[in-house]
C-alpha cells in the first residue's frame, strides 16, 4: 500500500509538471516519464487509483486519457468484459462526482465513445444501451447542465474513433441513426423543457445540427460542421426547404415540430436559429466550445447569399448582422471578466482565435456596412479610452490591460473582415470602408510603437501582425485591381503598414519573443514573394536591413543568449527574404555580394578559428555554426538564378566546406547541430531552376559531388555507432538526419550536372562510398519506421526511384538479402497505400457521383490508379452500390459500372487515362439520370456505407 501511495504522489507531481511548469526541460522530462507510465503493464490499475484518490484535476485527466488509449488500441485489445466494467465504472464515477473539472468530464465522456458499437455478448449489443445509461446518469446528476448533456449525447452518438476504417464508421452512423436517434431526441427535449423557455426554443436548431450527420457528412467529421451543410442546402434557399422538412419528418412530428417544419414557417425556423446563436454567444462562459459550431453554421449561410436565386426572402440580411454584433460585443465584454476571475484567456490560443476569425470573416462581410459601422464605433471608444488612460498619471494597470485586450480583439476582427473581402464581390464603397478601418489600426500602431521602449503588449502586437497579413493578402501585390480605391491608398501607405519602422521595430524590441519575431519575418518573406520587388527594395527600411543584418541591430541574430539551438529557425526565413531582395539589383556585381556577405564571412572565420585550437567554447561554436548555416540556407533557397547562385557557390567552395565537414565529425550525435548543416548541403546540391550549370571544362560539378559523398559517408558511418535509441527519440536523433541524407543524395544524383562515369574511369570511390552508405543506413531502419515517418518515406522512395532509373547496375550488384529488403519495403509501402485506398477511393467516387464536381479530369486521374491498385476492393464497392439500389434499377447501375471500365487497360499510360476520364463523364451522367428516375432516392452515405 505504501508503494501505491508513493507511486500516486509521483504521478501527481509529474502531471503538475507537465501541465503547469513553464520550464521546457522539466516538462519534457515529465512527458517522457508519463509516456513510460502509459505503456506500463499496471497502467490500468494505476489509472483507477488516480481517479479514486488523485487530488488534482490533471491527474484525473491523465487517467482518463490513458484509459481511452487502452480501450481503443487495435493491438492486444482489452477483453470485452473488462471494457464493460470500465464503461460501468466511468458512468458511476461521473454520476457521483458533480464537481469534476470540465476538461475531466469531457475526457471521460470521450472515453465512453471509444467502446465498440458492434461488440456483442450473448446476442446482446452491450454498448448500445445509450438511453438507459444517460437516463440513470441524469437521475443521479440532474445539475450537470444542458450543455453537458447535449455534449454527452453528441459524443455517445457520433464521435469518431480513428482506429476504425471509414466503412465501419458509416455502418455505425447508420445503425445509430436507426436505433437510437429518436429516443435521444426525446430525452433531450424533455430535459430542455425543464430548464428554461429559450432553451426549448433552441432545440430545433440543435437537432438541425444533429440530424445533418447521418445524411450529409462523413461520419468521421463533427456533427455540427455538417449541420452547416444541411442548413446551407435546406434553409438558405427556400426552394430546398422541403428537404429540411423531409428530414425532420422522421421525428414523427413530436413536440410541435410538425408545425415548425411547414414551408410557410421557414422564417420562424431562421429566427429560432438566430436567437439561439445570439443568446449562446452572449453567454459564452457557459458553453465556450459551442462558438466554433455556431460560427461554422452562419459562415455557410452567409457564403450562400450570393448564390440564392429564390424569390422568397432568405432573411439572412436581417439576422447575420445580429450574429456578428453578438460575437464582437461578447469578445469585448469577456476581457474584463477573464481578468477579474482569472480565467483562461482565449487570446492565448492562437489556433482557436484564427479558427473563429476565419469563420467571422465571411459572416462579417454579409451586410458589411453594418459590420463596419459597429467596428468603427467600438474601436473609436476603446482607442479614446486607452489614450486617456495612458495620458493620465492615476490610471490603474488593470484598466489599461482591459483596454489593450479589447483593442486586441478589435484589431484581430478588423483584419479578419478585411480578409473576408475575397468571399464577396466588393464595391468601391466597401473598399472605402476597409480604408476607414485600416487607418484606425495604423493610428493605434503609432501609439503602441511610441510606448515600446517602456512597455509593450505581446497579444496586441500579434493582433497587429495578423491584421497586416490579412491586408497584404487583399491589397498588396500585382493581383490587386488598379481600379480599387484602396489600391491607391495601399501604394502610398504600404510603407507604414509593413516597412515603416514596423518590421525593424518588432525585430528590435521583440527579438527575444519568438512568436512575434517569427510572424514578423514571415510577413517580410511573404512580401518578398508577392509584392513588386523593385518598389520594395527602394524603401529605406529594406536598404537598412540589407546593409545592417547583424546582431547589433537585430537581437535574434545573436549567439550569446541561452535559448535552444532550434529557436534559430526564424533566421532562415529572414535570409530567404533578404536574398530575394538582394537579387533585385545584384546582377553580376560581385562587390555588392561580398559586401552583403561580410557578417557571414566573419562568422565562418570565427568558427574556423575555434576549430583550429585544441580547446574552445563548444556551446558558442555550436550556436555560431547553427546560426550561420541557417542563414546560408535561406540565401541558397532564394538564389534561384545561375549568376547569383554561382557567386554563393564560389564563396562557400572550397574555402568553407572543411568547416561544415568538421562540424559533422564533431557533433554527429547532436541533431540540433547536424540537421541544419545537412539541410544546407541538400539545398546547395539542389539544381532548382537549373541554377547549377557549370562550364563544360569546369570540374566543379564533380567536386561538389565529392563533398556531398564525403558528408553523407561521414555522417552515415558515425550515426550508425550511436547504438540503440529510445523509440520516442529515434526520429529526432537518427532518422531525421538519415532522411535529409537521402534527399541530398537524390538531389545530386538527379541534378544533371555530374558525369558519374568519371568516377569509375579514374578509380574515384566517391560514388560507391555514397551508395554503400545509403545501403548501410537503409538496412539499419526497420520497415515499420520507413512507413511511420512520412518525410523519411518520401525521401527514401524518391531516392529509390532515381537509383532504379539511372543506377540499375548498382542495384543489380547488391547482395540478395539487400535486394529482398528493398523489394519488401516496396511491397509494404504498396500495402500501406492500399489502406489509404480504403479511405480515398469511396470518397473520390462519392464526390464524382453526388457532388458538384466541376473538374472531373483532376478526380479521374487518381481514381484510375486506385482502382487498378486494388481491383478486388473496387469490385466489392461496386457490388455494394449496386445492391443498395431498388431491384428494378440494379441492372442499370451494374451496366453503368461495366461501361466505366470498358476499354480500360491495366496501365497508367496517358491514352488509357484519357479513355477512363471520358468513361467517367458518361458514368456520372448515367448514374445521375438513373437516380433521378428512382422512386427510392439514393443517399450518398447509404451508397457508400
Amino acid at each position: 500500500m505504501a508503494d501505491h501511495v508513493q507511486s500516486l504522489a509521483q504521478l501527481e507531481i509529474l502531471c503538475k509538471q507537465l501541465y503547469e511548469t513553464t520550464e521546457t526541460g522539466v516538462r519534457l522530462q515529465a512527458e517522457k516519464a508519463l509516456v513510460e507510465f502509459t505503456n506500463s503493464p499496471d497502467c490500468l490499475s494505476k489509472c483507477q487509483l488516480l481517479l479514486e484518490r488523485g487530488s488534482s484535476s490533471y491527474s484525473q485527466l491523465l487517467a482518463a486519457t490513458c484509459l481511452s488509449k487502452l480501450v481503443s488500441r487495435t493491438s492486444n485489445p482489452l477483453p470485452l468484459e473488462q471494457r464493460i466494467d470500465i464503461r460501468n465504472y466511468v458512468l458511476n464515477y461521473l454520476a457521483t462526482r458533480p464537481k469534476l473539472a470540465e476538461f475531466v468530464t469531457q475526457a471521460l465522456i470521450q472515453l465512453i465513445t471509444k467502446l465498440g458499437w458492434f461488440d456483442c455478448q450473448k446476442d446482446d449489443y452491450v454498448f448500445r444501451n445509450v438511453i438507459a445509461d444517460v437516463t440513470r446518469f441524469l437521475q443521479v446528476q440532474p445539475c450537470v447542465g444542458v450543455w453537458g448533456v447535449c455534449e454527452l449525447n453528441l459524443c455517445l452518438c457520433v464521435q469518431a474513433d480513428t482506429s476504425h476504417p471509414l466503412t465501419k464508421h458509416r455502418k455505425i452512423a447508420s445503425s445509430f441513426r436507426d436505433s437510437s436517434l429518436f429516443d435521444i431526441f426525446t430525452l433531450s427535449c424533455n430535459l430542455l423543457k425543464q430548464v428554461c423557455v429559450w432553451w426549448w426554443q433552441s432545440i430545433l436548431a440543435f437537432w438541425v445540427i444533429f440530424l445533418a450527420e447521418p445524411y450529409f457528412s462523413d461520419p468521421t467529421s463533427c456533427a455540427s460542421t455538417s449541420a452547416a451543410v444541411l442548413v446551407f442546402q435546406s434553409l438558405s434557399d427556400p426552394n430546398n426547404y422541403h428537404e429540411f422538412c423531409r428530414l425532420l419528418a422522421r421525428l414523427k412530428s413530436n413536440y410541435q415540430l410538425g408545425e415548425l417544419v411547414k414551408v410557410e414557417n421557414y422564417p420562424e425556423v431562421i429566427r429560432l436559429i438566430a436567437n439561439f446563436t445570439v443568446t449562446s454567444l452572449q453567454h459564452w462562459e457557459f458553453a465556450p466550445n459551442s462558438v466554433h459550431y455556431l460560427l461554422s453554421l452562419w459562415q455557410r449561410l452567409a457564403a450562400s447569399v450570393p448564390y440564392v436565386k429564390a424569390t422568397e426572402p432568405h432573411l439572412l440580411e436581417t439576422y447575420t448582422p445580429e450574429v456578428t454584433k453578438a460575437y464582437i460585443t461578447s469578445r469585448l465584454e469577456s476581457v474584463c471578466i477573464i481578468l477579474r476571475d482569472g480565467l483562461e484567456d482565449p487570446l492565448d490560443d492562437a489556433g482557436l482565435v484564427q479558427q473563429q476569425l476565419d469563420q467571422l470573416s465571411t459572416i462579417g462581410r454579409c451586410e458589411y456596412e453594418k459590420t463596419c459601422a459597429l467596428l468603427v464605433q467600438l474601436f473609436d471608444q476603446s482607442a479614446q479610452t486607452y489614450q486617456e488612460l495612458l495620458q493620465s498619471t492615476n490610471s490603474s494597470t488593470i484598466d489599461i490591460t482591459v483596454q489593450e485586450g479589447r483593442l486586441t480583439w478589435l484589431v484581430y476582427i478588423i483584419g479578419a473582415v478585411i480578409g473576408g473581402r475575397v468571399s464577396f464581390a466588393s464595391t468601391d464603397e466597401q473598399d472605402a470602408m476597409d480604408g476607414e478601418l485600416v487607418c484606425r489600426v495604423l493610428q493605434l500602431m503609432n501609439l503602441t510603437d511610441s510606448r515600446l521602449a517602456q512597455a509593450g503588449n505581446e497579444r496586441l502586437e500579434l493582433a497587429m501582425l495578423s491584421f497586416f497579413e490579412q491586408f497584404r493578402k487583399i491589397y498588396i501585390g500585382d493581383q490587386v485591381q488598379k481600379s480599387s480605391k484602396v489600391s491607391t491608398f495601399t501604394v502610398t501607405t504600404h510603407t507604414l503598414l509593413c516597412f515603416r519602422p514596423e518590421t525593424i521595430t518588432n525585430l528590435k524590441y521583440w527579438g527575444q519573443c519568438e512568436p512575434i519575431t517569427s510572424k514578423t519575418l514571415q510577413l517580410l518573406n511573404d512580401l518578398s514573394i508577392g509584392y513588386p520587388l523593385p518598389k520594395l527594395v527602394k524603401l529605406s527600411a529594406v536598404q537598412f536591413m540589407l546593409n545592417n543584418h547583424t546582431s547589433e541591430h537585430f537581437s535574434f541574430l545573436g549567439v550569446n543568449n541561452q535559448s535552444n539551438l532550434s529557436d534559430m529557425r526564424c533566421r532562415t526565413t529572414f535570409y530567404t527574404a533578404l536574398g530575394r531582395l538582394l537579387m533585385v539589383d545584384l546582377g553580376e556585381d560581385e562587390d555588392q555580394f561580398e559586401q552583403f556577405m561580410l557578417p557571414l564571412t566573419a562568422a565562418f572565420e570565427a568558427v574556423a578559428q575555434m576549430f583550429s585550437t585544441n580547446t574552445f567554447n563548444e556551446q558558442e561554436a555550436k550556436r555560431t555554426l547553427v546560426g550561420l548555416v541557417r542563414d546560408l540556407r535561406g540565401i541558397a533557397f532564394a538564389f534561384n538564378a545561375k549568376t547569383s547562385f554561382m557567386m554563393l557557390f564560389d564563396w562557400i567552395y572550397p574555402a568553407y566546406m572543411p568547416i561544415l565537414q568538421r562540424a559533422i565529425e564533431l557533433w554527429y550525435h547532436v541533431p540540433a547541430c547536424t540537421t541544419p548543416v545537412l539541410k544546407l548541403m541538400a539545398e546547395l546540391v539542389h539544381n532548382r531552376s537549373q541554377r547549377l550549370q557549370f562550364d563544360v571544362s569546369s570540374p566543379n560539378g564533380i567536386l561538389l559531388f565529392r563533398e556531398t559523398s564525403k558528408m553523407i559517408t561521414t555522417y552515415g558511418n558515425r550515426i550508425l555507432t550511436i547504438g540503440e535509441v529510445p523509440k520516442d527519440q529515434v526520429y529526432s536523433v537518427k532518422l531525421k538526419g538519415v532522411s535529409v541524407c537521402f534527399s541530398m543524395l537524390k538531389a545530386v544524383l538527379s541534378g544533371n550536372y555530374v558525369n558519374f562515369g568519371v568516377f569509375r574511369l579514374y578509380g574515384d570511390d566517391a560514388l560507391d562510398n555514397a551508395l554503400q552508405t545509403f545501403i548501410k543506413l537503409l538496412l539499419s531502419i526497420p520497415h515499420s519506421d520507413l512507413l511511420d515517418y512520412p518525410k523519411l518515406s518520401q525521401s527514401f522512395y524518391s531516392l529509390l526511384e532515381v537509383l532504379t532509373q539511372d543506377h540499375m547496375n548498382f542495384i543489380a550488384s547488391l547482395e540478395p538479402h539487400v535486394v529482398m529488403y528493398i523489394l519488401s519495403s516496396i511491397s509494404e509501402g504498396l500495402t500501406a497505400l492500399g489502406n489509404i485506398y480504403i479511405h480515398t477511393a469511396p470518397h473520390l467516387l462519392n464526390i464524382i457521383i453526388f457532388e458538384d464536381c466541376r473538374n472531373q479530369w483532376s478526380m479521374s486521374r487518381p481514381l484510375l490508379g486506385l482502382i487498378l491498385l486494388n481491383e478486388k476492393y473496387f469490385a466489392d464497392l461496386r457490388n455494394s452500390i449496386v445492391n443498395s439500389q431498388p431491384p428494378e434499377k440494379q441492372q442499370a447501375m451494374h451496366l453503368c459500372f461495366e461501361n466505366l471500365m470498358e476499354g480500360i487497360e491495366r496501365n497508367l499510360l496517358t491514352k488509357n487515362r484519357d479513355r477512363f476520364t471520358q468513361n467517367l463523364s458518361v458514368f456520372r451522367r448515367e448514374v445521375n439520370d438513373s437516380m433521378k428516375n428512382s422512386s427510392y432516392g439514393v443517399n450518398s452515405n447509404d451508397m457508400m456505407s
